[in-house]
């Protein structure tokens, strides 16, 4: 008989678990400086053997055990997710989870064209396409020199063709590498049925030499977007949606901002993150997670990893966002975080 879990589970700072990050795979085709730099990650690096990720049915039964704490949420990351073979399998096996209400992927979009309508079909819904940049060259300097500015906004159109009506364009914004490109987004994505998102340069992980002169502030941002197209601010629809939403006031869509440096958003996270080899990570800036593989694969019943789960998630205090902000993080933490390629971002 499986536990009854905790009618309103609570980490210490009375945050709900509402959302899971769940990492398929490691391996990337990208390169991009600010994770996978191709420095470190030649071809040939030795990402997670098979025998090392957690296979399908490990997943599905550690997303059922989510979605009784309330996870209803679900976002397959990677690395790059649809390197992991059979993923529409995977995606429609967790459409069937009860209590799990949305699925959604990011992705890098170029092998979009080919898995799109599988995709849709077996239940993703939503799907959340990394680009920071409209000019090739500066693409090309952004991705690793691995696949081109077409083909993502081909992988894009294959996604709008495929019925996905839920996209969002996230770009990470640097300064001195791709502040030049905002308005270009912008004016790209307008009309085109696609959210584009704004994030600020963040200090994840421990590869791409974060320097807070770096930080383009999402408010900077928002000044130079609303002086060449009004907006107008919109409201959160439920607690721990980190995107800051704004509409043109034209009508013309939605563009979104998320201040993880100039207003963290600590407080309302809601967010856990499975790693592609079954550690449990309750933030992003997290320096270590909780192994569920190793139990889950020496025979732990369902009672003993919802017990696992609880307890981490009731012990969570999480805000690093915050304790940066603040000035009042150890300078030798930064030395030790988990890889963002690791837990999707």
């Amino acid at each position: 008989m499986v536990i009854k879990p905790p009618e309103k589970l609570q980490d210490r700072l009375g945050r709900p678990l509402h959302d899971l990050r769940l990492s398929v795979i490691d391996r990337c085709n990208f390169r991009c400086p600010y994770c996978m730099p191709a420095e470190l990650y030649p071809d040939g690096y030795p990402f997670f053997s098979r025998e090392k990720l957690l296979q399908f049915d490990e997943i599905e039964r550690l997303v059922k055990l989510f979605a009784q704490l309330g996870a209803s949420k679900l976002r397959l990351t990677g690395g790059e997710p649809l390197l992991r073979k059979d993923l529409a399998d995977l995606i429609a096996r967790l459409a069937t989870i009860d209590g799990v209400e949305d699925i959604a992927m990011s992705t890098n979009a170029i092998l979009l064209p080919r898995h799109a309508q599988a995709l849709y079909q077996a239940g993703l819904r939503r799907v959340t396409v990394s680009l920071d940049s409209l000019d090739p060259k500066e693409f090309l300097q952004l991705s690793g020199n691995r696949g081109s500015l077409a083909q993502v906004l081909d992988g894009i159109a294959a996604a709008q063709s495929a019925g996905f009506e839920k996209i969002k364009i996230n770009a990470v914004i640097k300064r001195g590498m791709n502040d030049q490109s905002v308005l270009k987004l912008v004016e790209h994505f307008r009309n085109s049925g696609c959210t584009l998102r704004f994030i600020e340069f963040m200090d994840v992980g421990t590869l791409n030499a974060w320097q807070q002169e770096q930080v383009v502030s999402s408010a900077e941002i928002l000044a130079q977007i609303n002086k060449r197209w009004p907006v107008e601010p919109v409201s959160a629809d439920y607690r721990g949606e980190v995107a800051q939403r704004y509409r043109f006031t034209d009508g013309a869509g939605e563009i979104g901002f998320i201040s993880s440096v100039s207003k963290p958003f600590c407080r309302d996270c809601t967010r856990a993150r499975l790693s592609a080899d079954g550690k449990l990570y309750t933030c992003l800036f997290a320096q270590d997670g909780m192994d569920l593989k190793t139990p889950l694969r020496a025979g732990a019943d369902d009672d003993e990893l919802l017990e696992m789960l609880t307890s981490r998630w009731r012990a969570r205090t999480d805000r690093y966002s915050e304790l940066r902000a603040a000035g009042q993080l150890d300078e030798t933490y930064n030395d030790d975080k988990v890889e963002m390629y690791q837990v999707g971002g």
